[in-house]
């Protein structure tokens, strides 16, 4: 199974400014991740980049993990993180992965 990782920061590449509060970003990401019906986990970091222009630059940055998800389907969702969060770039890594599911629960007996 192939895990596509996808790294946006949040500093717009003008003002090189993070210009809404990360709750915005984050329901814009679990949109676009519904909408194209993948399962995702995400979290929060902060890193730094240096743009094109050499500048270098520190930010908060989502951490968009998908598994198993058709790589069109993971790099058009790259490229709309792309242009609405207003990047000059986002990194994507891949990587192969041993993932699986557990299922457990309590039987009523216990909880009786």
């Amino acid at each position: 199974m192939v895990e596509t990782r996808i790294t946006v920061g949040l500093n717009d590449q003008y003002t090189k400014q993070q210009k809404f509060h990360e709750s915005k970003y984050l329901a814009t990401l679990k949109n676009i991740c519904f909408n194209y019906h993948v399962a995702f986990s995400l979290r929060i970091e902060n890193g730094g980049y240096f743009h094109e222009n050499g500048e270098y630059t520190e930010e908060t940055s989502l951490v968009l993990t998908l598994a198993d998800a058709d790589p069109a389907v993971a790099e058009e969702i790259a490229r709309d993180l792309c242009v609405f969060f207003n990047q000059e770039s986002v990194m994507v890594t891949k990587c192969q992965a041993e993932t699986y599911f557990i299922s457990e629960s309590i039987s009523d007996d216990i909880l009786s």
